[in-house]
């Protein structure tokens, strides 16, 4: 049997940890090892794997029960909780996300990652990470205005829909639609603006009534694409998990959400 499907076997790289199966495809290997993962992401896999509902506590070194409590809290206010899974055991798994392009990032100990949470596919169990107020989101009304920080040693997947860019922000001051915004540099001064005034209240809207402004040294990470209202990602139901209203995303209520 001959096909140029057949060309689409597995990736043996035969090491531990994340390696890409093709553009749009993660591999993860563990031999007695884990990770953690978008819950639903799991695409297929071989071996003895194991699936755990993680929630929002964190992996190793996350911080103390303290710390945990303080941040299942932040969940619990704010629908932050990014849906997580614990897999373990011995063999390969793959993930993916609707067919959404998938980058890996190496962080490197003083590295720290801020990440729209339908954007995270799967980090490495050496990382932490946390919930963290999205600039003067404050000054906004609604829920949704935490976002996920990722730090430490480690490898953490991401997923853009379609190809972006990646704006450097240290030279003038970068404006980002907050649905398109993928990551950035967790260093980065962050603001949520309005760009439109009185006008808008009558209809006469221009479809961009909200940004992010980011600037400092460092970069920010934009997908061409911008997530809509009630779409559901991986692992979601009824699309809990756009920023426009769900958890994990850096708008929830501003834009008209839950």
């Amino acid at each position: 049997m001959r096909s140029d499907l057949f060309s689409n076997t597995e990736a043996g790289t035969g090491q531990l940890g994340f390696t890409m199966q093709n553009a749009k495809m993660l591999k993860a290997t563990v031999n007695n090892t884990e990770f953690y993962a978008r819950r639903g992401a799991m695409v297929g896999y071989q071996g003895n794997i194991r699936f755990e509902y993680q929630g929002i506590t964190g992996g190793p070194g996350a911080g103390g029960m303290k710390d945990k409590l303080i941040r299942a809290a932040k969940a619990a206010v704010t629908g932050e909780g990014v849906p997580l899974m614990k897999v373990a055991g011995q063999g390969d798994v793959f993930l993916a996300d609707a067919a959404a392009d998938v980058f890996l990032i190496d962080l490197e100990g003083a590295d720290a990652l801020s990440i729209n949470g339908p954007s995270i596919l799967a980090f490495e169990s050496t990382l932490n990470y946390d919930i963290k107020l999205v600039g003067n989101a404050g000054a906004f009304a609604g829920a949704g205005l935490f976002n996920t920080v990722v730090f430490g040693t480690g490898r953490v997947a991401v997923v853009s829909h379609g190809h972006p860019v990646v704006l450097d922000c240290s030279q003038q001051p970068t404006y980002v639609d907050p649905n398109a915004a993928i990551c950035w540099s967790a260093n980065l001064n962050v603001s949520l603006q309005r760009s439109e005034g009185f006008g808008s209240l009558f209809g006469r809207s221009s479809g961009e009534a909200l940004q992010m402004m980011f600037h400092g040294p460092g970069f920010v990470v934009v997908q061409p694409y911008e997530w809509v209202a009630g779409v559901g990602q991986t692992g979601t139901e009824g699309g809990s998990n756009s920023p426009v209203g769900g958890a994990g995303g850096v708008l929830g209520g501003i834009l008209g959400g839950r």
